[in-house]
């Protein structure tokens, strides 16, 4: 079920009531107090976003004092100046010294911490299986496939209105969706879609659904945004109704989900379970964005609640994994109210993704040797990522049950397991970045895809590590 980081109780109505003299009802106090529903760092913040979103607080407006704020909503002043810190993260307000703490102009951008804190272990060197890419040597043939496409005297572009998806690709796209998509592009890869929809979808103070564990980059992008994440739980068929239910009570403007492979516990939907989810979701203005991330080489069924919302979700499908990094595309189709916006938008930016690409991934899709190439992949995955957590189990490590190229290894410190393996020459991502909830327990991400089954020395060294790695008490260096 959904959980948050701290329990609180409501007054009717949902909200934090106060009495104000009439003079002060409109004042940055009163504003505020009357936003706050849930009295949390996070649900503080969450208001004030609102606030500043609606324009009921605009720039250069002085907010209360941490302590006048404090007893107003009758919390301990630490709950307040966490809320300051998270809005001062996203540029959303201004410290300044003894004047106090104004709203800002406009946000200023954020470093992308969870994305960049995934690296592993510092000074950790060796055999990398932090990476979360795919291994080189499972992907299909460019050299040939771009041979063949630039054979021709074909020109890809003749004015810069042309269409922003080549016509054939965008026919073979149509017949491989999971569901009748309203408009189908293409993009700059997976993270450029979820940037492009953030930018469109998500607003300061918007709530947002996502898993937890869920993806770095997308939850850098969503507190960027100034949105309140609302982590949800995870079973092996994918997030848990009875935890989407209670958030969906919330109205958050839109669900995240990773369908097939989840990253980071290798979880892939069950056709049933998206059924009921989609019937949760029915009759919301909740958008269901679903970023299929590692596609064909997922061995997990094409599934979407699309199949039963087609005018409420946005699906993603990248071709980094399966067919190769470089290409930087990735397929979005779905309800048109998302699509054609995100279309017109980058006409005033990078208008088009390279059609000579679009050309070289048709080629990849159609061309049998490259199918072939894509099998043997999904094939080889599935037996490095059984056979690996096989392995970890049987010496009593826990793992989630999934699918793709990452295992979710448990283990009893985050970065006791990280400095362990690092003095055993193995690098592996730590689990923290990919966490938003409280409940949340120690775990690291394995590549299990860069484990070659026929070097059987090293495959048994990193299991060997890792069950140590995972038992590693806290303050252990493991050297």
């Amino acid at each position: 079920m959904l959980k948050t980081s701290e329990n609180v109780q409501h007054t009717t109505g949902g909200s934090i009531t106060a009495a104000f003299p009439p003079d002060e009802e409109q004042s940055p106090l009163s504003l505020v107090v009357a936003a706050v529903e849930n009295p949390s760092p996070a649900g503080i913040a969450a208001a004030i976003h609102r606030l500043i979103r609606s324009g009921a607080l605009t720039s250069g407006d002085r907010l209360p004092t941490v302590r006048v704020l404090a007893a107003a909503l009758g919390v301990s002043p630490s709950t307040v100046s966490e809320a300051w810190q998270a809005l001062g993260a996203v540029g959303a307000v201004q410290a300044r010294g003894r004047a106090g703490t104004f709203v800002s102009a406009a946000p200023e951008p954020t470093t992308p911490r969870r994305f960049l804190g995934i690296s592993g272990a510092p000074g950790a060197e060796g055999f990398d299986l932090s990476t979360g890419t795919p291994d080189p040597d499972l992907l299909p043939s460019l050299r040939e496939a771009l041979q063949r496409v630039t054979e021709g005297s074909e020109h890809w572009t003749t004015t810069y209105l042309d269409p922003a998806v080549l016509p054939a690709l965008g026919e073979h796209l149509a017949t491989t969706w999971p569901f009748r998509a309203e408009s189908l592009t293409v993009v700059d890869g997976a993270l450029d879609a979820l940037s492009r929809i953030v930018d469109l979808q998500v607003h300061l103070g918007d709530r947002v659904v996502v898993e937890d564990p869920g993806f770095p980059p997308l939850l850098d992008m969503l507190e960027r945004a100034g949105a309140e994440l609302m982590p949800v739980a995870m079973d092996d068929e994918g997030i848990v109704v009875d935890a989407l239910a209670e958030a969906l009570m919330l109205d958050p403007v839109a669900v995240f989900l990773q369908p097939r492979a989840q990253n980071p516990t290798g979880t892939s939907m069950s056709v049933e379970r998206a059924a009921a989810l989609a019937e949760l979701v029915r009759g919301t203005k909740t958008l269901v964005v679903e970023d299929d991330h590692s596609g064909d080489i997922a061995t997990g069924e094409d599934v979407s609640l699309g199949v039963h919302l087609p005018t409420q979700v946005v699906h993603i499908r990248s071709y980094s994994k399966s067919h190769g990094p470089d290409l930087r595309i990735a397929a979005v189709g779905g309800t048109a109210d998302v699509i054609e916006p995100m279309r017109a938008r980058r006409l005033l930016g990078p208008a088009w993704t390279s059609r000579l690409l679009q050309s070289v991934l048709l080629e990849l899709l159609t061309d049998s040797a490259a199918i072939s190439a894509v099998t043997r992949a999904r094939s080889a995955y599935a037996m490095r990522s059984l056979a690996f957590r096989a392995g970890l189990n049987s010496l009593g490590v826990h793992t989630t049950t999934g699918d793709g190229i990452n295992v979710w290894v448990e283990v009893a410190d985050e970065r006791a397991a990280l400095l362990s393996l690092a003095a055993q020459g193995i690098k592996v991502a730590p689990g923290s970045p990919f966490q938003v909830a409280s409940w949340a327990t120690d775990h690291v991400r394995v590549t299990s895809g860069l484990l070659h089954e026929e070097d059987s020395a090293q495959f048994q060294h990193v299991l060997t590590a890792l069950a140590a790695a995972s038992r590693a008490p806290s303050g252990s260096r493991g050297i």
